[in-house]
């Protein structure tokens, strides 16, 4: 094999494992990022779980790929480990399929029918379609098609390459050695699981054995320990993407190994015991692109079919292998894990986004209900827990951020980009909650510190400022969570409310201060205190703002705010009303 023949095979590598990747991106875009999520949805049962990682891993063509995004719901904990194991299982069976799309290059006759299925006019027509529909449709769902044709077109060109490359390699002495060499089956394991392990792909991996079957020197005897070695191979890049994962990621990354180490050794044990007492005749066969797709598929769906039934045992082992850490790991409350490998899938980033934003704003209720409660039971205990909270907030708003930024410049469908947004615009209204539930707390234990009471009629109006904050707290959090307009529509008028009874609840105050009834420090405190309340209600109409007009399809919060104050529909000056009535102060005396 001279220089230009092994340029001309490392050129047809790159092509395969471009086409590769274009045709996968390019299916999982036209499914609308709508695949990943089923993943963490729909494993409710081991054969669901088993189906759909087959499924998925078949049409993104890579049993990695599924199985890191599975170890990121588990390190993320929007998984569990049993659900995990079932989806891998079936992705070692899914990634099989790619197999025989490249058998498709293969296709050859002489006859008017197969002549018309052949690889050449096959590929043709997919090159002329999909550059047609790339280049010439404005629809999007057209093109992500284009991609998909042109991946498959890009794709069969390398395979077609790499066979050329390698056609003479069946007269080369130093090749038929070196696989006769391989019909060792510990020396054929080793090699097929390094060639996977380099290329980081099993597909790649078959791929290149198939087009290597073209010179017709590649046996059954030699073939099926690389086989084996290139399942257990495709391990490695699920392994390496867990560096960074916690003790679960860790341990579903290592079922990939466990398990595909295991069904080889059960399978390699049983085949070749079995061929030292009957000698298995069949295995001088000599492959081609067909039959080595046919023996990896057979192979991966007996793995599958003794995996399934063991799931339970296969989760001990990895358990006893990637054992809890001597200290426990610190459970952050409310905050989930966020996970940057879900940055390439837009989908999975935005549900995980959802779900944080969701606990971030229990936090901010959280803090406001446990700040509340300090003006009338102190406790240390809790002063340090808001803190603790608005630190917290802080942290995660700088963490979530950056997080939907580096999500905006991915390619984002238009309901994504309004996730996006009503996220970024509504995050710091949460954290800002914290920061007036921890001022609240300040002047809780500065009341305390100063053995400083409020006058009879502070005392008779304070609760009810509270309780109107909190409740518009606890609708924005709900509005929030659940996505309810009905709820998120009832925030705004009793944030009116709350505007109303700061005003009138401050004016009342003079009036005590000018008849010597409270003294300039309760004065300081009270205002310090209504003016956080007010602040609180605030944030909390911003919240449900972005949520309506979210639903609206436009995004302009002070405009629609305006809107509403300023027309004064039917429902607001009904719920207003009804409002104003619940949280009226009580008459002086």
């Amino acid at each position: 094999m001279n220089l230009a023949q092994v340029i001309e095979l490392l050129s047809g590598i790159a092509l395969f494992l471009f086409g590769m990747t274009l045709m996968g991106d390019g299916l999982k875009r036209l499914s609308g990022n709508r695949l990943e999520p089923v993943l963490f949805r729909l494993t409710s049962t081991p054969l669901k779980g088993v189906a759909l990682g087959a499924g998925v891993t078949a049409v993104i063509q890579s049993s990695s790929a599924t199985s890191v995004m599975v170890v990121g719901f588990v390190n993320a904990g929007m998984m569990k480990l049993p659900q995990a194991i079932h989806v891998i299982i079936g992705s070692m069976l899914g990634t099989s399929i790619t197999g025989w799309v490249i058998c498709l290059s293969y296709i050859e006759g002489a006859s008017a029918l197969s002549g018309l299925l052949s690889a050449a006019t096959l590929t043709g027509i997919m090159a002329v379609s999909g550059i047609i529909l790339r280049m010439f449709s404005k629809n999007p769902a057209h093109q992500r098609l284009g991609d998909i044709l042109m991946g498959f077109v890009v794709l069969m060109s390398g395979m077609s390459t790499m066979s050329g490359a390698t056609a003479s390699l069946g007269e080369r002495a130093w090749f038929l050695s070196l696989l006769s060499s391989l019909k060792n089956p510990l020396l054929g394991i080793l090699a097929g699981a390094l060639f996977c392990a380099v290329l980081q792909s099993a597909s790649a991996a078959v791929g290149i054995l198939q087009a290597l079957s073209i010179t017709g020197a590649i046996t059954l005897e030699s073939a099926l320990p690389i086989l084996m070695g290139i399942a257990v191979g495709a391990s490695v890049p699920v392994l390496l993407s867990a560096l960074g994962a916690n003790t679960a990621g860790k341990r579903a990354a290592m079922v990939y190994l466990v398990g595909s180490f295991s069904g080889m050794v059960v399978c390699a044990s049983l085949f070749y015991i079995g061929n030292a007492l009957f000698r298995f005749p069949f295995l001088t066969t000599v492959m081609n692109p067909f039959s080595l797709a046919f023996v990896n598929t057979v192979f991966r769906f007996i793995i599958v079919l003794l995996l399934t039934p063991l799931s339970d045992v296969l989760e001990s082992m990895v358990i006893f292998l990637v054992p809890e850490k001597g200290e426990k790991e610190e459970e952050e409350e409310f905050i989930p894990r966020m996970e940057e490998r879900f940055i390439q899938h837009p989908a999975l980033a935005i549900e995980q986004s959802r779900t944080a934003m969701k606990a971030v704003a229990e936090l901010a209720s959280k803090s406001m209900e446990l700040a509340t409660g300090l003006l009338s039971d102190y406790h240390s205990s809790t002063f340090r827990k808001v803190e603790e909270m608005e630190k917290r907030a802080d942290t995660y708003e700088d963490s979530l951020g950056s997080y939907l930024v580096n999500l905006t410049g991915r390619e984002l469908t238009p309901k994504q980009n309004q996730s996006v947004s009503v996220f970024l615009h509504t995050l710091p209204d949460f954290e800002r909650i914290t920061d007036h539930a921890l001022e609240i707390a300040y002047t809780a234990r500065s009341l305390r510190d100063q053995r400083l009471s409020f006058s009879e009629g502070a005392l008779a109006e304070l609760p009810v400022l509270i309780s109107a904050t909190m409740e518009v707290t606890c609708l924005a959090e709900e509005a929030f969570s659940t996505g309810d307009l009905t709820v998120a529509e009832r925030v705004e008028p009793l944030e009116e409310v709350i505007d109303t009874l700061s005003d009138e609840m401050k004016l009342r105050h003079v009036e005590r201060l000018q008849n010597g009834q409270c003294t300039i420090q309760q004065s300081m405190a009270l205002n310090d205190l209504i003016a956080s309340f007010e602040r609180v209600s605030d944030h909390c109409s911003n919240v449900a703002a972005a949520i309506i007009e979210l639903s609206t399809g436009t995004f302009d919060t002070h405009a629609y705010l305006g809107s509403i104050k300023k027309k004064g529909s039917p429902a607001f000056e009904r719920m207003f009303e009804e409002y104003r009535t619940r949280f009226a102060l009580p008459e002086t005396a």
